[in-house]
This record gives structure tokens, sequence and C-alpha cells, in this order.
């Protein structure tokens, strides 16, 4: 791309190139008790995560939840966390998943295009990247919130502070942020061709799929957050491509949090009652993830595997998230390109 002729005193500017960001949800930096507190407060003081009074929240958080949960919490980051790389496994993916995609971006759209990723809450921080782009020439901005199925608490908080970071820039680069993606046909096939591979490693026959997804307050469907009906929607995509029958397959949510009502059914409590129903021999998979974290690999893989096996289940298998699979980086690939529509 042709520089920019400036007058000669001009300060130096570099432009000409085009950012794409994915933003995931957010990792401590550590399994330690500050690193998850610190993490914890950030995630849970987030007005659109929370929605309650203010002055109350802060009370409780401060004085209770933030003196508590943070050793709870990391007892189960523990059990995932990557020894080796000494980090957590949504860090690790999503560090890998930027890579690849750079990796093809390079390859078919030269040097213009620069990928890189960010965490809503934790580091990196979407500010740092933001910025980063920035001053690496990237007059436009493509921005991947890596939630397929929309919902206020993940993909409107991401299009907050995105805003808020651009309200620091005297020069805004242009933005475009991918709408969320539960019904687009690259992240159905290869949810697709994740299940049916899985399901060719297992040597017995699931009596039941169950898709499981991180729940929402149910106050918040209430006024109108559209997640509950995305999720049942990319559940039902997922069961006509792979042909299946309606009752092979099953919607639930987890990870509540608190006293109130959350979206039901609750996946804990729907898998510790699946053996007295018949079904011994469970796969679960949770589309709403783009990488594995803790609610998948530990939540799910650890805590609810043991709950389905100690209520009389036999066979239990979790399927990974789409991950870094050459199937999840060719989905990105094309949803940016989509997006990328015109600037190219």
């Amino acid at each position: 791309m042709a520089e920019t002729q400036l007058p000669q005193e001009h300060p130096p500017v570099k432009n000409g190139k085009i950012g794409v960001l994915i933003v995931n949800l957010g990792t401590p930096d550590a399994t330690d008790f500050w690193s998850i507190r610190r993490y914890l407060k950030e995630f849970l003081s987030d007005p659109r995560v929370i929605e309650v009074n203010r002055f109350l929240w802060s009370i409780i958080l401060n004085l209770f939840i933030l003196t508590f949960r943070p050793s709870k919490t990391a007892k189960a980051y523990k059990k995932v966390w990557l020894k080796d790389e000494n980090k957590s496994p949504l860090l690790h993916i999503t560090e890998q998943q930027a890579a690849k995609l750079a990796n093809v971006a390079k390859q078919k759209w030269g040097d213009d295009v620069i990928v890189d990723f960010a965490m809503r809450y934790g580091n990196p921080s979407m500010r740092s990247k933001v910025l980063s782009l920035k001053e690496q020439g990237c007059d436009r901005l493509v921005v991947m919130p890596l939630y397929p199925q929309y919902a206020a608490a993940t993909t409107a908080t991401v299009c907050d502070q995105l805003f808020r970071i651009l309200m620091e820039l005297r020069w805004q680069p242009t933005i475009r942020i991918v709408p969320p993606y539960h019904d687009h046909p690259a992240y159905i096939d290869a949810l697709e061709t994740s299940v049916t591979n899985h399901l060719k490693d297992v040597s017995w026959e699931p009596d039941l799929i169950l898709t499981s997804y991180h729940g929402i307050p149910k106050k918040y469907f209430d006024k109108g957050d559209p997640y509950h009906c995305t999720c049942y929607k990319t559940t039902r995509l997922l069961r006509e491509a792979m042909s299946a029958q309606k009752d092979d397959f099953m919607v639930t949510f987890q990870s509540r949090f608190g006293p109130e009502e959350w979206l039901q059914p609750y996946t804990d409590e729907t898998i510790e009652a699946l053996p007295e129903k018949g079904v011994k021999n469970l796969v679960v998979l949770c589309p709403g993830f783009a990488a594995d974290c803790i609610e998948t690999l530990e939540e799910i893989g650890l805590e609810a595997r043991d709950d389905f096996m100690q209520a009389g289940g036999e066979k239990f298998s979790l399927v990974p998230c789409l991950n870094d699979s050459p199937e999840s980086i060719e989905m990105l690939r094309l949803i940016c390109e989509e997006n990328l529509q015109g600037w190219l």
C-alpha cells in the first residue's frame, strides 16, 4: 500500500493497515489468591454481568465474595492449569487461535492485515491490544467477540469496553464488530465436524448428546436478552446437520451464580437425574465456548462427569471445544473475510 504523503514537519503517522482483534472472556494471570481476586473483581464489577444496585453490590462483592470465593475458584483453576506453559487453557488456546489465524491472513492477504487477540477481563487487555494495533498503523479494525450466541453480559460488554477505549483516541480507527454467529453455516459446519469426529473416537453409542451453554439470570431473558433463543437455535441447526432426531439432543445451562433463578434446565441437576431416566451413556459439548476453559474442563469434564457416574451413569465423554482445530480456524477466516469486504 502506498505511503501517505505528509508535510515535512508533520508528526509521524502510521496508517493503511487493517487490524483483526479476536476477544475472549478472560482469565486470571495465575492460580494464587490475589491473581484470582484481581480477575474476579474486574469481572464481577461489570454492571453488564451483575445487574443489581451498584452500591449494595459493591458491599457484597468486596466484603464477602472477594474474601471467600478466590480460594474456591483457585482450587478449580489448579485442576486444569497448564503447568508447562504456566497459563490457563483459555489463554493458551486463544493465543493459538490468533497465531493460526494470523498465519492464514498473511498467506491470503499479505502484510496489510494484522491479527491479534485480547481478553475482556484480565490480560492481555483490550486496551493494550487496541492501542498496539493503532500504533502499528491500523486505521481500520475488525473486532470479533468469541461468543457465538449474543448476550448483553458477553458480546455487549466487549462493545462497551471497545468504545471506552476509543474515547481515549484522537484519531479513531474505523470499526466493524463481527455479529453473533450462532447460526452461521461455517460455525454449524465446524460443530458438526467436531462432534462427528469425536463420536468416531468413542467405542460406544451415546443415549443422549447434551449441549450445555453458560447460563444467564432469567431476569435478563425476561428483559429481552436473545441469548436463550440463539442457544436453542444452535443446537437445532447442529442436530439437523447431523440428521439426528429431536430426542437425541438436549439443551441445558451451566455455571449459575448466586441464589436467583437462572435459565433452565440446569446442567448439573439434569446430568444427575439422567441415569434414572435410562441415559447411561452421555456425550456433552459446550457450543457457546470458543475455547476450552475452567467451565468446560473442570465444571463439565471433571465435576459433571463425577456426578453422572455416581448417579448411575456408565459412560461419559466431553467433546472438546472448537479450539484451534482446522475447522475452527477456517470458520474464523470465513467470518473475518466476510467482515473485511470492501477493505481488502
